[in-house]
This record gives C-alpha cells, structure tokens and sequence, in this order.
C-alpha cells in the first residue's frame, strides 16, 4: 500500500543514506523522493518520501524507525492513491505542451506536484471553471494579490489545508490538503511561481 511520508532530517552528507536504511529495515519500499525544502538557517531539509509496503507492515514501525535516527523528525504520514511524483520541471513541461490549455493544465498537474488532494481554478464571476475530481463544486473566488495560505470553508469535514495563487484580476488557483501536511513557505512559493508561468504561457 503507497504511503507519502513527509520528513525532516540534517542538510548534511549520509543523511539520506541513514534514513533509506531505516525505511528499508522496517519493512518499507522507496519509490521516489523529493527534497520540498532546504532550510540553511539550521542546515535541515524537509523531504517528501513515496514509499511502499510489505504485507503486514503497519505504517507506525516505519514512523518510529524514522523518529529513533538523530536528528529526524516525521512530520507527516499518509495513504496516499499514486504513487506519481510529478517534479516541478515535468509540471511545466506538461504547461508548455498545449499553450493555450496551459490554465487548465496547470490545475491537473497541481495534485501530482504538490501532493494534494485537489485544485481548482475559480473565476470572479463564473465561479469554478476547471477542478480535479475531488474538489467542491462551489467555492468562491478569494481575493489574493500573491500566492498565500488560505483559511477558507470548502464545505468538508475535517482539517483541510488550502493555499492559492493570483492568476489575474479575475482569477485564484486553489488547493487542498485534508489532515495536512501544513503548507511550508517554498511550497506557497512554488505555487506562486507556477501560477505566473502558467498565465503567461496562456497568453503567448
């Protein structure tokens, strides 16, 4: 069963190594990595980990063999339905394939890169004009200059995390994250970048 794990551990030599083994002695499989972000102020990095299991293997030994390496802190755990990692360069590639989609594809791509579990593009007046199966059908437009957190009520049960992104005067970018992890700042940034490249690519 695919997991993501979502892990801080030291910006320095073997750490990755170290923690490889602990996942693998625990009955866990790797299928990809992401670093999400490098923090130079303590020499930490934040990592996203995509990984499998044995028959039998509860997620929780995993999350303590992480936890028991010095310096490691699992910050996050979860089912997760894909194992499809889509890296930022693969995003933009797929926005640059069809221009004038590129809205649009930006929106189906974002739960692959971001590891969320829906976006939807929302118009000022028209409302939801292009989502991700998951997402509701009738949220509202929310008035942002920069790509920011978003405390908004999409009608779900639960914690659910939301972040969005200006395309223009008249349109946001949304996604969601049910029961987290939180959004760090270079993902908000990420999302920012994005967005802008996106609406250019739209225009040309």
């Amino acid at each position: 069963m695919p997991f993501l794990l979502r892990v801080e551990l030291p910006d320095v030599p073997g750490s990755l190594g170290r923690l490889a083994t602990a996942i693998g002695e625990a009955g866990g499989d790797i299928e990809a990595i992401e670093i999400v972000e490098k923090r130079h102020h303590d020499q930490t990095a934040v990592d996203d980990v995509m990984l499998d299991t044995e028959p039998g293997i509860m997620p929780d030994s995993i999350v303590s063999a992480c936890n028991a390496l010095d310096g490691v802190v699992v910050l996050w755990i979860s089912r997760f339905g894909s194992s499809n990692l889509i890296l930022d360069l693969e995003a933009v590639e797929e926005l640059t394939s069809e221009p004038a989609r590129a809205l649009n594809r930006l929106v189906e791509v974002l739960p692959g890169t971001f590891r969320v579990d829906w976006a939807a593009r929302i118009h000022r007046v028209h409302g939801v004009v292009h989502a991700t199966g998951a997402a509701p059908a009738d949220l509202a437009f929310v008035e942002i200059e920069r790509a920011v957190r978003l405390e908004i009520d999409d009608g779900t049960d639960g914690e659910t995390l939301h972040a969005g992104a200006r395309i223009d005067g008249n349109q946001v970018v949304v996604v969601a994250r049910r029961g987290g992890p939180e959004f760090l700042d270079s993902e908000v940034a990420r999302l920012g970048h994005l967005t802008g490249l996106a609406f250019s690519i739209s225009r040309d």
